[in-house]
């Protein structure tokens, strides 16, 4: 019997075909699993079709929240709350793959990202830096950077815009809106997105613009992973899904730091964002195979060989495993440093006309680019939310 595997991750065609399905094909030889992924790009658009067109393979992976929601509302994800090995997973890693009243459970947690800071240890050592930890040492040490002269201080462009939302934004604004106090505190409507932690989220990006390096409003994702690989940037503001690229790119030593506290007395924040998953397709002809696929998922033995095989995809599973990569073990260990928040738009806050997700992308790429002010983006993207979500209105 073979089942086959949707995903987006083309790049880790090799990760699954050489690593993962041969452990779980060894534990049940009568089941043959095949990794059939889609160009990243094309991955929503193309499956859609194959769903409608009854065409489609028997396991799903999941983005989080309303689009995998979206397959289930209508029929194309099967309802898997039942699945014991649910039970080794948290509310919030479940509630990226639920309904919003939790009554219904369509996709496996696999994992999430982490968003922070990569930077050049070998530079930083050149110019006698340490990692910074607050605020004002963050800005101090790019003034340093950038009175150096060798170095760009920090690798990111505004021109494809949800860089600048999700590496810059989203990455640093859990600090001044106070993680998920402030997140749910603007899907239940006590709290708006003009209040001043949000706003602030915007100042930082107002400032960042100094330590971008010349001609960033035309530099794209791409050229920023390049800017940074290739030694000519200090710091890169990121997510943990950059490991493996990262160090097979770089021919220096690559270190990790979280987005830093407000000041010493401050905590920390991290967007531990829940990233990806996995669901049955309602229309499997091998449901019985693609539940016992499911529930290996859940297992430690998953959850240690997804971590290490794909080394920043941190496995949402409460098993303990060990990991192997040095640079995840950084990122990891912020989760024991700092607080967990997800990123703001994912759930619920982007169901309206203009996707609030979306609308983030080009406010935050405005603020950096100077042609607008902090206060204006968040007003616009309050005004946003009034328009179409009742606890905001």
């Amino acid at each position: 019997m073979t089942i086959t595997i949707e995903s987006w991750r083309s790049e880790d065609q090799s990760i699954w075909d050489d690593k993962i399905l041969p452990a779980f094909e060894a534990q049940h030889p009568d089941i043959n699993v095949e990794f059939k992924p889609t160009t990243p790009t094309e991955y929503n658009a193309a499956l859609n079709a194959r769903l409608n067109g009854g065409t489609a393979g028997d396991l799903i992976t999941c983005r989080p929240f309303d689009n995998s929601l979206a397959m289930y509302d209508k029929g194309y994800l099967a309802d898997i709350k039942t699945l014991p090995g649910l039970s080794n997973f948290s509310d919030v890693a479940k509630g990226a793959w639920a309904t919003d009243d939790a009554s219904a459970q369509f996709c496996v947690p696999m994992a999430s990202v982490i968003h922070a800071f990569m930077y050049n240890k070998d530079a930083f050592a050149e110019m006698g830096l340490s990692v910074p930890k607050t605020e004002a040492e963050f800005y101090a040490v790019l003034d340093a950077i950038k009175a150096d002269g060798n170095y760009t201080p920090m690798a990111m462009g505004t021109k494809d815009q949800w860089e600048a939302a999700t590496m810059g934004y989203t990455n640093v604004g859990p600090t001044y809106w106070g993680g998920e106090d402030g997140r749910l505190g603007v899907i239940n409507g006590t709290q708006q997105l003009t209040d001043d932690g949000f706003v602030e989220g915007f100042r930082q990006m107002a400032k960042w613009s100094d330590y971008l390096g010349n001609g960033f409003q035309a530099q794209g994702y791409t050229d920023s992973q390049n800017l940074f690989t290739l030694g000519r940037a200090a710091i890169y503001p990121t997510g943990s899904w950059e490991i493996t690229g990262f160090l097979e790119n770089a021919d220096f030593e690559v270190g990790a730091f979280a987005p830093p506290a407000k000041d010493a007395s401050s905590a920390c924040y991290i967007s531990d964002h829940t990233d990806i998953g996995m669901g049955m397709n309602a229309a499997s002809k091998n449901p019985e195979a693609v539940r016992t696929f499911l529930q290996w998922m859940t297992s430690s033995e998953f959850a240690g060989l997804l971590t290490n095989a794909a080394p920043g995809f941190f496995s949402l599973a409460n098993h303990d495993y060990a990991i192997d990569n040095a640079l995840a073990k950084e990122f990891v260990a912020m989760r024991g440093q700092c607080k967990s928040t997800i990123r703001l738009a994912h759930q619920i806050l982007s169901r309206g006309e203009q996707s609030l997700g979306n609308q983030l992308w080009t406010l935050t790429a405005n603020v950096i680019n100077g042609s607008m002010t902090p206060e204006q983006a968040a007003g616009e993207a309050q005004a946003n939310l009034t328009t179409w979500y009742a606890p905001q209105q």
